[in-house]
C-alpha cells in the first residue's frame, strides 16, 4: 500500500510551495497576532531601546540591525526558527507556517529577526512575506513592558 502520507490529498509538495509569513510586532501594543511559531525577545536578549542614540530608530536603521545582530544568542534564534521553519514546511501535511516575533514596542529587535529569518529561509530556496506591524508605532514610556536591561 506503500506510506499513507504520500497518498493523493494529504499534503506533499503542493503545501511546501506556500510562501512563509513572518510578522514582527510589540507586546507593548497588543496581543500576538495568530501563528504556528511566536518568539518573545523581551526577556532575553537586549533592547536597544535603552542606547539613547538607537531609541528613535528602528529595525529598518543600520546601526540598530547591527546591534540586534550582535547581541549573544540572536543569530543561534534565527538559526533555530529557520530549522522550524523548514522542519514544519517538511511535514507530513506542509501547511502553510507562520511565525510571529516580539518584543516590547516593536520597533527594534522583532523585525531585525523577523528580517534576519526571511534571510535564512530565502538562502534556502524558500519564499517568504515579512511584516512589521508595529514598526512605525510610538515609542512606549519607560517601564511599561518587560525587557532585559544593557
Amino acid at each position: 500500500m506503500g506510506n499513507p502520507w504520500q497518498q493523493p490529498g494529504w499534503g506533499g509538495d503542493a503545501g511546501r510551495m506556500s510562501v512563509v509569513r513572518i510578522v514582527s510586532f510589540g507586546f507593548g501594543h497588543g496581543a500576538p497576532p495568530a501563528a504556528d511559531l511566536v518568539a518573545d525577545l523581551r526577556a532575553h536578549f537586549r533592547d536597544p531601546w535603552h542606547a539613547v542614540a538607537l531609541r528613535a530608530l528602528t529595525g529598518a536603521d543600520e546601526p540598530v540591525q547591527a546591534a540586534v545582530l550582535a547581541t549573544p544568542g540572536v543569530a543561534a534564534l534565527v538559526t533555530t526558527l529557520a530549522g522550524a521553519v523548514v522542519a514544519m514546511r517538511t511535514g507530513p501535511s506542509a501547511a502553510a507556517v507562520t511565525v510571529a516575533l516580539g518584543c516590547g514596542g516593536g520597533r527594534h529587535r522583532a523585525p531585525v529577526v523577523a528580517d534576519a529569518i526571511a534571510a535564512a529561509l530565502h538562502q534556502r530556496g524558500i519564499e517568504t512575506a515579512v511584516g512589521h506591524r508595529d514598526i512605525r508605532r510610538p515609542l512606549l514610556p519607560p517601564g511599561s513592558t518587560r525587557t532585559l536591561r544593557g
